[in-house]
C-alpha cells in the first residue's frame, strides 16, 4: 500500500473514530470515580465492566470494512487499500484503547469536587422520552418504519455518478482538426486556443503537445492548462470549462474539447452502438445523436471519428491492363513510392559517420494534390514500356472512415456527450428514455462503457458489500454475546442512518457517488457501535436481576452520554472536510456530508427507538423459552412415565 488519495481519505475518516474507545473507557472510569473510588480501583472496574462493549464495537467496524477490502473490478481498486486502512486502524484503536488507556487513566486521573454526578434538564428529558418510548414501543417503532421508509424514497430523489466532479485547478483541452490536415494547420488551430486561454485571469500557465497521436495522425493537439487556486477564482473548475468551450467554438474546423475529469475518456458520458452491420450501426448511430441533441441535460453529442478521411481512388481497368501486361501489384507499388515514398526495406541509405540515413523518395506536396500529375505517372508494362496511369486505372478523389472500431469482433460507433449541469444518473435516465434507444434495430444493441458502466458496478457491488457487512456484524454480535436474536435489536439501528445521510444529500445537492458510498459504510459501523453499547450494559443489568424497564432506563442513563461524545468526536473530525476546509471538496466533503447527517439522526434516534425494539427481540425469546422449555420438560416427564411404567407392568406378569 501507498500514502494516496483512498487511504489518506481512510485516515481522514476513521480520525473521529479512533478517539471512540478511548472516550467510552475514560468515562466510565470518570463515572465510577463520582462513586468515591480511587483512580486504580476506578480505571480496573470500569475497564472490566465496559471490556465487552468495547470490543465488540470495534469488531463491528471491522466486520464491515473488511468485505469492502474484497470487491472485484475497478470499484474494488478504490475499496482494498481504504478498507484494510480502516480496518488496521481500528484495531489498533482498540488494543490502545484497552491495554493504554485504563493505565494512563489509573495513575493521571484524581477525583475531585468539580466532579458532579446530578443530572441535568437535558439527561432528565431524555429519561422521560425513553420511558415514554419503551411503554408506547408500537409507535415508536411505527415511526422508525415511515422514517425509514421516506429515506429510500427521498435515496430514489437523490442524483447518481460514479465520480463527483473535483476542483484540481489542471484542465486538459483536446484539439481535433479533419483527417489529411498538416501539421502546421494543427499548431495554426492550437495557436488560436492558446490565444482564447491567456485571456482570461484564471488561467496561470498552459503547455502544448501538437503533432502526431497514438492513430499516427498530426490532426489533433493537446493543451494543458493551469488554473489558479479554486479560493482565487469564483468559477469553478467545470464551469469554467463550460464557459471556454462556448467561446473556442469559433476556431474553424476544429473540434475543441476538455477531457473528462473522472472517466478515462475524453467525454464525460460514452455509449458503444455495437452491430454486425456497419451501415446500420452508422444509421443508427446518427439517428440516436440527433435525438440525443434534443436533450438540455447534454451538451455537444456527436460521434467520435466520424469524420471521413481524403483518400486517392484508383480502381484497375482489368482488361487494359491485361492486354498491355501491366499487374495490379505495379500500379500499386508505382502509387505508393510516389504519394507515401519507399517501404523502409527498400529504401536507399546514405552513410554517414558509422551510422545509415534512409533516403525517402517522393513527389512534391503540390505534384500529390494534383490529379493530372497522378494521373501521368509512368506505369512500368511487361514487355519493359511504360504507360500512363490514366491507361490502366480510373483515378478520383474520394473519402472514407478514418478509423474502423470494434467491439467483440463487431463494429462499433462511440457516441460522446459531455453533462450540462447535471449528474451522470439522470442523464442516463433521460438517454435511455429515447425512442431510438427503446426500439433499436434488429441486430444492433447500446453498450454503457466508463463511467456508466462503473456507476452500475459500483451499485451492485454497494449492495453486496452491505449484505456482506451486516452478516459479518451479526456473526461477530453473536459470537461476543452468546445470543442469537438480541444483536438483531443491534442491526434493527443500521437504517436509522440513512434518512439523515439522504437529508444531507438534498440539502447540499450532493449526488449519490463513490464518495457517498463510503460515508454510508462507515455509518453502519458507527451506528451498530452506539446500539451495542445500550444493548450491552442492558442485558447486563438484567443479568443482576434488575427488570427489563429499569435496567433499559439505566443503560440510557449511563450509555447516552459516551454515545453523544462519540458522535460529536466524529462530526467534528468530519466537519472541516464538509466545509471544504481541508482536501477535496468533492470527494471528502460528500463523504463527511453523509456522515455526519447519518450520525445526527441515528444518534437521537438509536437512544429511543432501540431499546423499544430491544423489548420485542426479549419479549420473543422469552416466549421462545417458555415454549420449548415446556415441551422438553413434557417430553422428558413423558419419557419418564414410561420407564416407570415397564417394571410394573413386568412385576404384574410375573405375578400372574
Amino acid at each position: 500500500f501507498t500514502l494516496n488519495q483512498m487511504s489518506l481519505l481512510a485516515l481522514c475518516l476513521i480520525t473521529g473514530v479512533l478517539v471512540d474507545d478511548a472516550i467510552v473507557e475514560i468515562e466510565n472510569i470518570t463515572r465510577h470515580m463520582k462513586m468515591g473510588k480511587s483512580g486504580y480501583q476506578a480505571a480496573m472496574d470500569a475497564a472490566d465492566e465496559i471490556g465487552l462493549a468495547v470490543v465488540a464495537c470495534s469488531m463491528a467496524i471491522i466486520a464491515v470494512f473488511l468485505p469492502v477490502s474484497f470487491m472485484g473490478g475497478l470499484v474494488g481498486q478504490f475499496f482494498i487499500q481504504f478498507g484494510f486502512t480502516v480496518a488496521v486502524a481500528v484495531f489498533m484503536s482498540l488494543v490502545v484503547a484497552r491495554l493504554i488507556t485504563p493505565l494512563l487513566a489509573a495513575y493521571t486521573l484524581k477525583p475531585h469536587a468539580a466532579l458532579r454526578s446530578a443530572d441535568g434538564r437535558i439527561m432528565e428529558w431524555y429519561l422521560r422520552t425513553l420511558r415514554w418510548t419503551v411503554r408506547h414501543r408500537v409507535r415508536t417503532l411505527l415511526a422508525g418504519l415511515v422514517f425509514f421508509v421516506l429515506s429510500v424514497v427521498g435515496l430514489a430523489m437523490v442524483p447518481q455518478t460514479f465520480l463527483p466532479d473535483s476542483d484540481s485547478s489542471s484542465s486538459s483541452l483536446k484539439v481535433e482538426l479533419p483527417p489529411g490536415v498538416l501539421l502546421s494547420q494543427t499548431a495554426q488551430a492550437s495557436t488560436a486556443a492558446y490565444q482564447i486561454l491567456r485571456r482570461h485571469p484564471e488561467v496561470i500557465s498552459v503547455v502544448e503537445s501538437i503533432g502526431e497521436d497514438d492513430d499516427g495522425e498530426v490532426r489533433s493537439g493537446n493543451l494543458y492548462v493551469q488554473l489558479v487556486p479554486p479560493s482565487k477564482r469564483k468559477l469553478s473548475q467545470k464551469q469554467f470549462e463550460a464557459q471556454l468551450t462556448r467561446e473556442l467554438r469559433v476556431i474553424p474546423d476544429a473540434r475543441v474539447t476538455f477531457k473528462s475529469q473522472s472517466d478515462g475518456g475524453d467525454r464525460d458520458l460514452t455509449l458503444f452502438v455495437v452491430g454486425s452491420d456497419p451501415v446500420l450501426v452508422e444509421r443508427t448511430a446518427r439517428t440516436a445523436i440527433e435525438q440525443m441533441r434534443t436533450l438540455k441535460e447534454l451538451r455537444d453529442p456527436r460521434i467520435n471519428g466520424d469524420m471521413a478521411r481524403p483518400e486517392l481512388v484508383i480502381h484497375p481497368r482489368l482488361d487494359v491492363a491485361a492486354q498491355l501486361g501491366v499487374t495490379v501489384a505495379s500500379i500499386s507499388e508505382t502509387v505508393r513510392v510516389a504519394t507515401l515514398g519507399e517501404i523502409a526495406q527498400n529504401q536507399a541509405k546514405f552513410s554517414l559517420g558509422g551510422r545509415q540515413i534512409p533516403i525517402r523518395v517522393s513527389l512534391v506536396e503540390s505534384a500529390r494534390s494534383n490529379l493530372a500529375t497522378l494521373e501521368n505517372l509512368p506505369i512500368r508494362t511487361a514487355s519493359g514500356a511504360t504507360v500512363p496511369l490514366k491507361a490502366v486505372a480510373e483515378i478520383g478523389f474520394g473519402q472514407g472512415p478514418s478509423k474502423v472500431r470494434r467491439y467483440n469482433q463487431t463494429r462499433r460507433l462511440s457516441l460522446e456527450t459531455d453533462l450540462n449541469h447535471t449528474e451522470l444518473g439522470p442523464a442516463l435516465k433521460k438517454i435511455r428514455a429515447l425512442p431510438i434507444f427503446k426500439n433499436l434495430p434488429t441486430g444492433v444493441q447500446i453498450v454503457e462503457v466508463g463511467n456508466a458502466q462503473y456507476m452500475q458496478e459500483l451499485f451492485t457491488s454497494f449492495v453486496l458489500a452491505m449484505i456482506a457487512g451486516i452478516m459479518l456484524v451479526f456473526a461477530v454480535l453473536v459470537l461476543l454475546f452468546a445470543r442469537v436474536f438480541q444483536p438483531i435489536t443491534i442491526l434493527a439501528a443500521l437504517p436509522l442512518s440513512l434518512g439523515g445521510a439522504v437529508i444531507g444529500l438534498l440539502v447540499t445537492g450532493s449526488p449519490f457517488s463513490l464518495a457517498t458510498v463510503l460515508g454510508i459504510l462507515m455509518l453502519m459501523g458507527l451506528v451498530a457501535k452506539n446500539s451495542i453499547l445500550l444493548v450491552e450494559f442492558a442485558i447486563e443489568e438484567m443479568r443482576a436481576g434488575k427488570d427489563r424497564l429499569t435496567a433499559l432506563l439505566e443503560a440510557g442513563h449511563k450509555r447516552a452520554r459516551p454515545i453523544v461524545m462519540t458522535s460529536l468526536a466524529m462530526i467534528a473530525g468530519m466537519l472541516p472536510l464538509a466545509l471544504g476546509l481541508a482536501g477535496d471538496a468533492a470527494l471528502q466533503g460528500q463523504m463527511a456530508i453523509a456522515v455526519i447527517g447519518g450520525l445526527v439522526t441515528s444518534t437521537a434516534l438509536t437512544l429511543v427507538m432501540v431499546p423499544a425494539a430491544f423489548t420485542w427481540i426479549d419479549d420473543f425469546e422469552q416466549w421462545l423459552q417458555r415454549k420449548y422449555t415446556d415441551r422438553f420438560v413434557n417430553s422428558g416427564a413423558a419419557d419418564a412415565g414410561l420407564q416407570g411404567a415397564a417394571p410394573a407392568s413386568a412385576t404384574s406378569g410375573s405375578a400372574d
